[in-house]
């Protein structure tokens, strides 16, 4: 629990998920999704968090072990980074075709 606790304190890119998270779910609850789609949601969520807990892991462990610049470092922290990157844009597809019936309905344009 404390390195979750540390990473809510010290990754900004770690709250600004969370803070989707919540949106989502605040929507997931709001609008009336179905099982199947409350069920893919929470996938999408806990999938994109745990990527960007294992990304964070492995900035760490690389500055550790390598606390001077170094290309290699920075070509292994940029990949991990990469996979929290499709793995967001995937959620933020996941969430469009989920929400977009229900917010075109809510406000008049579908």
């Amino acid at each position: 629990m404390c390195g979750l606790r540390d990473t809510l304190i010290k990754e900004t890119n770690f709250k600004i998920m969370i803070a989707a998270a919540l949106a989502v779910l605040f929507l997931m609850f709001y609008f009336p999704t179905s099982r199947i789609e409350k069920v893919a949601l929470l996938l999408t969520i806990f999938s994109v968090l745990t990527l960007e807990l294992i990304n964070s892991t492995v900035e760490r462990i690389m500055s550790f072990l390598h606390p001077q610049p170094d290309e290699k470092v920075k070509v292994i922290k940029d990949l991990t980074a990469a996979i929290v990157l499709v793995a967001s844009i995937g959620a933020a597809i996941i969430g469009i075709v989920i929400f977009l019936p229900y917010l075109g309905y809510f406000f008049g344009f579908l």
